[in-house]
């Protein structure tokens, strides 16, 4: 079966000077493969070819253990897991190095006689460089022992080089700040730590000065963040303070940058990793601090097989180094406030308050905005609003028969981009509900990525009165006052959108959920959600958590800088105003709401006093993929549940199952002996199995 690809580990004559970590290319069947030696052992039962070559990178042993462990614990392969070690693929970039021999140009004429021309003389005192155009005139000047010319290794660097480790010095430190910084520099090695401080309390500032502390005593920081739009933000900020020792690692970098990064951590010449996700893989040793900063967010767990936490796995090497683990939330999860050690940051660094936060009831109002919420937003100079809905409008049909326009390979409604308001539609007067389509846009499918045209008539009753529900942040981005900026997963210059607001004077920026995910803004007076109860229908048990996180990480971009009299406002647009997740919210308070959903997880059994662990059955054949999930189910412990038919996507047919119990490890267990037990049977080939642990 796809998911359970070959699993190892195979045996190889060893050659010399390879051990644990060396990477070496290996014949298997007629291919030639990478490999990771994984153990060494005096004795084999088989007749051992030899690898073809050893490759110049060896991967740090703990790495390797790192690799095995996460195999074992998101039930993934050792091989999915051991590449996500390997280096970028890549050379290195090696480029010709000119420097000056001798005294500058302007006394070599006097004290040598040495005559040169103008253009001389302005190479040579423009030495040390790179070489450029004038590579011929440079070596004449090699040739007469003036210039020095090798060839170097020039490295790709992601960012402008810091002006320096002294360019910006440390803030001065708050009581609370001060306490925390102390806290951090006696914990105990390999101390778990939860930095809980309200949004605006200075936590990056705690951050630097704890890795300031650790670099000196000469161990490494490893950084994770949520997402790549705030990796250069981050990496600003530390490498300003702690200068070229600071490395960046993500997707969005080019192939030379990610190898040549890989590599300067690799050899040690850098010292902190900063990244989203996948830099918590990154080949830094001896840490002695990772900090995970917003904690809360799912972005750190991986779509993809191996399906693992980030969260989790930076605990793993902060464990395997004995170094601090430091996680860092104004709305931290609750799987954290109940296992870690807290240190708390309860007030703003620069001594305001937080602002005040309004519930809007929308059960009478019948325009997508609020009265009230659009009077601020005109007033207002600078403000955030959050949709966590992109495009324009989620869904299409036909107001005459109901047909609905749903992707030809999912099961799900296609959702309208690039769309345009109807003319007759009055400016703030845009109905919540059905709204008649206006010429032009795409209809997309967010799963697997169908495109087609918007139609004009209905292909069932050939009626032309289509038009569409529901808003996305396109659509709510043309209804709203002043000059806009948008920000969503639609937008490909995440980073330069930020900054251009960051800059700008006025003006909106309106988005999803990722706008509200760690930014620093001065001057915006006014945050906004709209349909904060989106959350709160999901079918899931964290719909509480995060819908409360998404209100408050939001709240907490308004009333920062500028006037100091000036604390902000906040209108949260909902059509539940009790909700226990909006109160709390509404009140800054997460230390409430963590002890109520708390309790109501333990009455309920639900992480983190149980362990979930889901398979989804996957195929294009529907009675395949019911035969497996079917045969699964007769693995499973009997408390087991499903197999339930979720949506169709992609043309795959999928079936999934969920096991819960108290202890991780043997819930995990029980899900892998299941599965091993039908891998390889003939009718199952070619169903994909998707294993998650801790679902999101």
């Amino acid at each position: 079966m796809t998911a359970r690809a070959v699993r190892g580990p195979f045996d190889y004559a060893r050659p010399d000077g390879v051990d644990v970590g060396s990477v070496v290319e290996v014949p298997f069947g007629r291919q030639r493969l990478r490999a990771v030696v994984t153990g060494l052992t005096d004795a084999s039962e088989h007749r051992l070819k030899a690898p073809i070559r050893v490759l110049d990178v060896r991967i740090a042993p703990e790495l390797v253990r790192l690799a095995l462990w996460m195999a074992d614990d998101v039930v993934s392969t050792r091989a999915r897991c051991l590449e996500l070690l390997l280096p970028p693929e890549g050379g290195e970039r090696r480029r010709l190095w000119a420097e000056r021999v001798g005294e500058p140009a302007d006394r070599i004429a006097r004290t040598t006689g040495v005559r040169l021309t103008a253009n001389q003389r302005a190479l040579l005192d423009r030495l040390p460089d790179w070489t450029g155009p004038d590579t011929a005139a440079l070596r004449r000047l090699e040739a007469r022992g003036l210039v020095r010319i090798e060839e170097r290794t020039r490295p790709r660097r992601p960012d402008p080089p810091a002006v320096g480790p002294t360019a910006d010095g440390p803030l001065p430190l708050n009581p609370d700040q001060a306490a925390a910084v102390d806290r951090l520099a006696a914990a105990p090695d390999g101390s778990r730590i939860l930095l809980h401080g309200v949004t605006g309390s200075g936590k990056t500032e705690v951050y630097l000065q704890a890795a300031r502390r650790v670099l000196d005593a000469g161990h490494a920081v490893l950084v994770l963040v949520p997402e790549i739009a705030l990796t250069p933000q981050t990496v600003a900020r530390f490498r300003r303070r702690l200068g070229e020792t600071v490395a960046v690692l993500h997707s969005g970098l080019s192939r030379g940058e990610r190898r040549d990064e890989w590599w300067r951590l690799h050899r040690g010449d850098a010292r902190v990793c900063v990244g989203p996700m996948s830099a918590v893989f990154a080949p830094v040793r001896d840490l002695g601090l990772v900090i995970v900063d917003e904690e809360h967010d799912p972005a750190f767990k991986h779509d993809g097989d191996p399906r693992y936490d980030a969260r989790r796995v930076a605990a793993w090497r902060a464990t395997a180094d004995g170094a601090t683990l430091l996680v860092g939330s104004a709305t931290p999860r609750p799987e954290s406030w109940a296992a870690l050690e807290r240190v708390s940051l309860p007030r703003r660094a620069d001594g305001r308050d937080l602002p005040p936060v309004e519930l809007v009831d929308m059960r009478r109002t019948r325009t997508v905005l609020h009265p009230d919420v659009h009077r601020a937003l005109v007033d207002a100079r600078k403000a955030i609003v959050l949709l966590n809905r992109r495009g324009w409008a989620t869904s299409l049909e036909c107001a005459d028969c109901g047909h609905a326009w749903e992707c030809p390979n999912c099961d799900v409604s296609l959702v309208l981009h690039g769309g345009r308001r109807d003319p007759a539609t009055a400016d703030g007067d845009v109905p919540s509900g059905f709204t008649p389509l206006a010429p032009g846009g795409t209809l997309r499918c967010h799963h697997c990525g169908h495109r087609e045209r918007p139609p004009t008539t209905c292909p069932e009753c050939r009626s032309v009165s289509i038009g569409h529900h529901g808003l996305g942040t396109a659509q709510l981005a043309e209804q709203l006052p002043g000059h806009v900026f948008r920000l969503d997963a639609d937008v490909t210059d995440r980073a330069g959108v930020l900054d251009r607001f960051g800059r700008a004077e006025e003006g909106i920026l309106v988005g999803t959920q990722m706008i509200a995910k760690g930014h620093d803004f001065p001057d915006v007076g006014v945050g906004v959600v709209v349909d904060a109860d989106a959350t709160l229908r999901f079918p899931d048990f964290r719909g509480q958590e995060r819908t409360f996180q998404l209100v408050a990480q939001l709240a907490g971009r308004a009333g920062r800088g500028g006037d100091r009299r000036a604390v902000g406002r906040v209108l949260v647009q909902t059509r539940a105003p009790s909700e226990r997740a909006l109160r709390h919210a509404a009140e800054h308070d997460a230390e409430g709401f963590l002890a109520g959903e708390l309790e109501r997880r333990a009455a309920l059994g639900y992480p983190p006093y149980s362990t979930l662990v889901r398979v989804t059955c996957e195929h294009e054949d529907e009675r395949r993929v019911d035969r497996t999930a079917m045969d699964l189910r007769l693995q499973l412990p009997r408390d087991a549940l499903g197999p339930a038919a979720i949506f169709r996507r992609q043309g795959r047919y999928r079936r999934t199952l969920e096991l819960r119990g108290p202890q991780r490890r043997a819930t995990v267990d029980a899900v892998r002996r299941a599965v091993d037990a039908i891998v390889g049977r003939p009718e199952h080939r070619g169903v994909v199995l998707a294993i998650e642990v801790d679902p999101r």
